[in-house]
């Protein structure tokens, strides 16, 4: 597995006005920095900057020979600070509630002015990750070739804020905090169809039914490899992206984006609802020519995005298979 590397951004200053010193941690894969197009890859709510290997958690869309070729591009993965993967920082965020999405594109931002970097093929994430990957493309609209946010938007809805406000509040209020709060998300994450494909009511025993067996593994298993403050962070960095706060509306800031921009949605998402990406396209469309939409169709809601591999290295492919030695990037650190 690629090695955790570290770059100290010292007084940070974010919107809200906070100065911190931070370290923003990040694992590069593929081919080393400087020498081929990177990826930027953006991880949502409970993952991490490994991508590939072992504990890879998108092992099926970036590796050798994968839609994502490991042996083509340079895979470039940032720890969102507070996450709680680095556990050797020391700078986990308290206040969460200082920070929002923009302020983590900033960080990112500096992270690759650190690295050197002038230009990126790619950034790609999905959720929470596709939210800040729009709030990189608004505050740097030259940087990025192709934009691929996936199963996200470029703000949060009503909707999305209220479902983070009763996750913040299970946060904050539970005697098992991340439990409860995993289980309430679950919900979310997948569709009643899902459910009801996957369980059909039955039962692991007389008192318990399969689905609430299920929501107890996934409330268990976040528990124990995840921290209350990350959640908190993530779940709060989940509520705020909003590429437009201070600087317009949307046609103006998006108009702005140089990048080729290939949206994600999913026609069952509960959670970043298909409806708003198809209206940012319609909206797009009138002003700029290289954007394009795909769907996901699928009955697994959200989660789609990490389930239905087959459909999203079919929409992403013709983007990652193009003759890349055009593609110059650059460099001065070497992964």
């Amino acid at each position: 597995m690629s090695r955790l590397k570290h770059i100290k951004i010292s007084n940070f200053k974010t919107n809200s006005g906070k100065t911190s010193e931070l370290s923003l941690s990040y694992q590069t894969f593929g081919i080393d920095l400087g020498k081929a197009p990177i990826v930027l890859v953006i991880h949502a709510l409970t993952g991490n900057s490994t991508v590939i290997g072992p504990n890879g958690w998108w092992n099926d869309l970036i590796g050798e020979d994968k839609c994502i070729d490991t042996s083509t591009y340079t895979i470039l993965a940032f720890n969102i600070p507070g996450n709680g993967f680095d556990t050797s920082a020391t700078d986990l965020i308290d206040n969460y509630k200082d920070y929002n999405a923009r302020d983590i594109a900033k960080i990112f931002a500096l992270g690759i002015e650190e690295l050197g970097i002038d230009s990126l093929f790619s950034v790609i994430g999905g959720s929470v990750g596709g939210g800040i990957a729009w709030e990189l493309a608004a505050l740097k609209p030259n940087l990025i070739k192709n934009l691929i946010p996936i199963a996200t938007d470029w703000k949060s809805t009503d909707w999305l804020i209220a479902n983070c406000h009763i996750q913040d509040a299970i946060l904050n209020n539970s005697r098992k905090p991340l439990e409860d709060a995993r289980m309430h998300a679950m919900t979310l994450y997948r569709t009643p169809e899902s459910f009801t494909e996957k369980f059909e009511r039955s039962k692991r025993n007389s008192n318990l039914f399969n689905v609430e067996s299920w929501l107890n593994h996934h409330g268990k298993r976040l528990n124990d490899r995840f921290i209350l403050s990350a959640y908190k962070m993530m779940n709060h960095i989940l509520r705020t992206i909003d590429i437009t706060e201070g600087r317009g509306n949307f046609i103006e800031v998006a108009r702005q984006i140089s990048s080729n921009i290939h949206i994600v949605t999913i026609n069952s998402d509960l959670f970043f609802k298909p409806e708003e990406n198809w209206s940012a396209f319609v909206d797009l469309k009138g002003v700029k020519n290289n954007v394009a939409i795909h769907e996901i169709k699928s009955i697994h809601g959200h989660d789609a995005f990490l389930i239905e591999f087959d459909q999203l290295a079919r929409f992403l492919n013709p983007i990652f298979k193009v003759n890349s030695s055009t593609i110059i990037t650059k460099s001065k650190c070497v992964a």
